[in-house]
């Protein structure tokens, strides 16, 4: 890891009309680094990251400053003409659905090249062989016969490293992978994850990784970024914060999500309560509503504890308990 700032995101406030939905995002991740977001369906995640790509329906509004690495200016103030030279280059996402990301009447070989057209200077035929050299990569079986097949007569799998293949086909910057795993069984998923980390790897290309599932990102991921009700409640080294959570929410999060217990058959516990619809969060302390922690000071927002937004917590009763999740 070279230490060189790919994205650095600062003040990201994303509303629609009146209604709040992510407050005052900032974290940043380096070159070669493998960050996972993570949090509860409702949480802000997905959001974030289509935030990050300028993928914001137009009623939805953002705020603040999305820096990425051989860009100039804020990402949030480009236009769509400049934001479709970006994205598939400078950075690009792999979907949790597959087929919605890929052209039904298409062959796939054909959409993985279009993807090389699109950034590079190189004739089709160029850029089919490069199509199937992609295939290959991310373990597709007979890579050139698969070219030729559309998306309906691959497997939910298969399908889904095609798409890991138009992602990667440009060497980009930033990747942004949104829950791509949580539709394939388990020993695909393994697969595909690999393919994740060994393709960002070898770019030596950084890594937004958002997730529910805390197992995926203590198996991928070097460091995490906690999300609830649009906020960042805690971030750190993964092992760190997953052995010593420090936020209620965080250590909830691990309680409910103990592999340890499940495999002794004792039952998980649950966070009380459910997610609140988008922007309906309390004021303070978005948690304290589901907290058994919570006082009269949760009302007002917690500060941030901690050496930098890359590392720290925001609560004022901080838990000590031990939690770990296993890999």
């Amino acid at each position: 890891m070279s230490g060189q700032r790919v994205l650095q995101v600062e003040g990201l406030d994303v509303s629609v009309g009146r209604r709040g939905l992510l407050h005052d995002v900032t974290f940043s991740i380096d070159r070669g680094e493998r960050v996972g977001l993570i949090g509860e369906s409702g949480s802000g995640k997905s959001l974030t990251g289509l935030a990050v790509l300028g993928l914001l329906p137009e009623d939805v509004h953002a705020r603040g400053t999305v820096a990425l690495a051989g860009v100039d200016g804020n990402l949030l103030e480009l236009d769509e003409r400049r934001l479709s030279h970006i994205r598939g280059r400078e950075v690009a996402m792999v979907f949790q659905e597959p087929m919605t990301a890929l052209n039904p009447t298409s062959r796939v070989g054909d959409q993985v090249a279009e993807a090389i057209l699109l950034h590079r200077r190189c004739s089709r035929g160029e850029a089919r062989r490069a199509a199937v050299e992609l295939l290959d990569q991310v373990a597709l079986p007979a890579p050139a016969e698969a070219a030729r097949a559309y998306p309906h007569q691959l497997s939910g799998g298969q399908r889904q490293r095609v798409v890991l293949a138009i992602a990667l086909a440009n060497d980009p910057e930033l990747l942004v992978c949104d829950e791509p795993t949580t539709a394939l069984d388990v020993t695909v998923q393994a697969l595909v994850l690999d393919l994740v980390v060994r393709g960002v790897t070898a770019r030596d290309s950084a890594l937004l990784f958002i997730t529910h599932d805390l197992s995926v990102v203590a198996t991928v991921c070097e460091r995490v970024l906690v999300m609830y009700g649009g906020r960042i409640v805690e971030a750190g080294p993964v092992e760190e914060v997953f052995r010593r959570p420090r936020h209620r929410y965080t250590q909830g999060l691990l309680e409910a999500s103990d592999l340890e217990q499940a495999q002794e058959h004792t039952r998980l516990r649950t966070i009380p309560g459910s997610v609140p619809p988008a922007g309906r969060f309390p004021a303070g302390c978005v948690f304290r509503n589901r907290c058994t922690h919570a006082t009269r000071e949760c009302e007002t927002l917690p500060p941030w504890t901690g050496p930098s937004p890359e590392q720290g917590y925001a609560c004022f009763h901080p838990a000590h308990e031990t939690a770990q999740v296993g890999s």
